[in-house]
């Protein structure tokens, strides 16, 4: 498989993105389409940190089990989860039962709430300026930027849990923060239209 690949909807794109239809609908929709908001954005940071040694793919199709198990990401709810909750989530088959991501998402929904400015700010203060040009392959797609390590310092620092560069990086391309569609990429051109301040 090449790294750009033409679907059989004619449309060329990254070709993890035509892999599952599950992907598609992401790729096409979701990934590297600027997200802006403290919740929003919550949920990517929770979902990357989940993701972590798994496929991503397991963690898309079992991301509206995590979202009502979660209350919907929203960082005031999930702030003032307890033991109960955690107990709750642990015997939850819908999402990843780890202990150690769980208490970790709790605990960043709460460090979320100390921050003056908000998480949005926060993260897309670490959003590097647009490239030049978008990647030609995977082979210039990098797994951590001086960006990403720079954010996971910051979010560590606050108190945040389970957000290494690589994980920070993630998120920075599930949001938008940088563009690493492949040059030719349908989704890519329209990331482009959109601007990296959208």
């Amino acid at each position: 498989m090449t790294d750009l690949v033409t679907g059989p909807d004619g449309l060329p794109r990254c070709a993890w993105g035509a892999s599952t239809p599950d992907y598609a609908i992401y790729h096409d929709t979701e990934w590297g389409r600027p997200l802006r908001g403290d919740d929003a954005l919550y949920e990517r940071l929770t979902l990357e940190a989940f993701q972590s040694g798994l496929s991503w793919l397991t963690i898309l199709r079992k991301r509206e089990s995590f979202r009502l198990a979660f209350a919907g990401f929203r960082i005031e709810r999930v702030a003032a989860f307890g033991d109960a909750d955690v107990t709750r989530l642990l015997a939850d088959a819908g999402i990843v039962r780890n202990r150690a991501k769980i208490e970790a998402a709790i605990a960043n929904a709460r460090a979320a709430l100390t921050l003056p400015d908000g998480l949005s700010a926060l993260l897309w203060s670490y959003a590097p300026p647009p490239r030049p040009a978008r990647p030609a392959s995977f082979a210039e797609v990098p797994a951590s930027t001086p960006e990403s390590v720079a954010l996971a310092r910051a979010l560590k620092k606050q108190g945040f849990r389970f957000v290494g560069p690589t994980t920070a990086y993630a998120l920075m391309q599930a949001t938008g923060m940088v563009d690493d569609h492949l040059a030719g990429c349908h989704a890519g051109t329209a990331v482009a239209r959109d601007g990296m301040g959208a």
